[in-house]
């Protein structure tokens, strides 16, 4: 029988292998009414620091869609009064030849201001792209949801939101609705994720009130991200649906690591806090949990 511990060594093993070996980028598991930020006129999703960034302003407004000052004229319509835009960022690499005849490549950090849909008037409607959710008969997944319904200090968990999240200061969860994910497994991969996320409220384990930078992007912010991915790659083991998750996860982890020079040793520290989240929701089951033990995946089933 597997200890919990040799589950959490065996999960981030298998998620340095994955980043050693390249991982596609992450793929947003689910796909809400408001959809995801893009530019209305290319179509485009935007990606990394601007995503997460236009997300959040894409719930407050109601709309995914942006676009630049001069996009909004060429489509008939205008800014409204007093609204202020929003900044994208993006590098671009200036070349600069040396004395020696060499080419210098410097990265400069360029922006631009876009507007939410909202914070226009007088575009036409026919112009307006429509915004469906993905909609498939969820199927709940015994194992991941008894060790949910038994966590006894679970917080409150709010659905039908336009993305997963999780409060602090009112100690909830925020979540889309289930029939809006891709697979019933990316359901409960990213639930686990915004739960060991509460883990660290003062009434768990403490452990955000040693963060001293909670901006967007910072490294204390980073790590955090590191620590509920990691903690939901362990959960997802513990339930029986890792297949299906793993890659996705060692994707995001990708995406955030990259903040530290010593990616492999942050990941290990990451590895540790997500252990200690994960022991708060097993150590306050209201039963024995089953959970705490999954049969070893076979190495062929593993491959697939």
């Amino acid at each position: 029988m597997n200890s919990s511990v040799d589950i959490y060594e065996m999960v981030t093993n298998l998620i340095i292998e994955r980043l050693e070996k390249g991982v596609i980028p992450w793929q947003m598991p689910w796909k809400a009414e408001i959809g995801l930020p893009q530019n209305m006129v290319h179509k485009k999703i935007y990606r990394g620091f601007n995503f997460w960034l236009l997300l959040t302003i894409a719930d407050q407004y109601g709309s995914p869609f942006f676009l630049t000052f001069n996009q909004v004229k060429e489509l008939g319509g205008h800014v409204l009064k007093g609204e202020k835009g929003f900044p994208v960022v993006f590098w671009k690499i200036l070349e600069s030849e040396k004395k020696d005849g060499s080419i210098d490549h410097i990265p400069f950090l360029r922006y631009y201001t876009v507007f939410n849909l909202k914070q226009t008037g007088g575009i036409d409607e026919s112009k307006i792209p429509p915004t469906e959710a993905y909609d498939h008969d969820f199927d709940p997944i015994g194992q991941a949801e008894r060790l949910i319904e038994c966590w006894s200090d679970i917080p409150e968990i709010r659905f039908n939101q336009s993305h997963a999240f999780y409060a602090p200061s009112g100690d909830y969860v925020g979540m889309p609705n289930p029939r809006t994910f891709f697979r019933d497994e990316q359901y409960y991969s990213t639930l686990f994720h915004e739960l060991v996320h509460s883990t660290g409220h003062i009434n768990r384990t403490g452990r955000h009130e040693k963060l001293t930078d909670h901006r967007f992007g910072s490294q204390d912010y980073s790590q955090e991200e590191l620590v509920a991915e990691m903690g939901a790659a362990f959960l997802c083991y513990m339930t029986g649906i890792q297949n299906a998750t793993i890659d996705n996860s060692a994707a995001y982890i990708k995406s955030w690591i990259s903040k530290f020079k010593e990616d492999k040793k942050m990941l290990l520290v990451a590895s540790s806090m997500a252990q200690k989240a994960v022991d708060c929701i097993l150590e306050h089951q209201s039963f024995p949990n089953p959970a705490t033990y999954v049969e070893p995946v076979s190495q062929e089933a593993e491959a697939v």
